[in-house]
């Protein structure tokens, strides 16, 4: 059984790995992002630089809702979380690529853990709790910023359908490893 768990997490996460590169490496990417021209942007480039930049890598909320002034800012609106990186690296960036791998293998090797840890047995029913399991998590965390952030819904769905798709194919895999006729009781 080890070695369906292990090779079904590997093969899974090797699914979620490519999935995720369709949703988030491809043209298709444009549908989560809105658009300013490329003025706004240079202004907009600037200024984080400038404003961000001493404070280094992070996310901030703009206004900062810390004191008063930030607070009564933030009621006013506009509003922003910012995932701001001080320093620049290449839009296709091999580091992260390989580290995305290895976080895509973890992860489907803790998916196919957590179903071969339950007592559910079979193709359909194993897939349809990593489905259920999937839906749960991606919903609160990605459906949480809009929610609680009032960030943009566009953005969020995308990324939650993404990350399903990625959830659905990994699950289907690991699904049909484990529900697989064994030849000996080592596998």
């Amino acid at each position: 059984m080890m070695i369906r768990i292990l090779t079904g997490g590997l093969l899974g996460g090797l699914v979620l790995f490519v999935v995720g590169g369709l949703f988030w490496g491809t043209p298709l990417t444009a549908l989560a992002f809105s658009r300013a021209d490329d003025s706004r942007m240079a202004e907009l480039h600037a200024l984080m630089a400038t404003t961000l930049g001493p404070g280094g890598t992070g996310t901030y909320l703009v206004p900062d809702p810390a004191t008063p002034q930030g607070t009564s800012l933030y009621g006013q609106g506009p509003v922003a979380t910012v995932i701001f990186n001080s320093g620049g690296f290449p839009v296709m960036d091999s580091a992260s690529l390989t580290a995305g791998l290895v976080l895509a293998l973890g992860t489907g090797l803790l998916l196919a853990l957590a179903l071969a840890a339950l007592p559910v047995r079979g193709f359909a029913a194993l897939w349809r709790t990593a489905l259920v399991l999937a839906a749960a998590v991606c919903a609160w965390i990605h459906l949480g910023l809009p929610v609680f952030m009032h960030g943009a819904w566009g953005y969020a769905i995308y990324a939650l359908v993404a990350d399903l798709a990625g959830f659905a194919g990994a699950g289907a895999v690991i699904a049909w490893q484990l529900s697989r006729p064994g030849r000996s009781a080592a596998q």
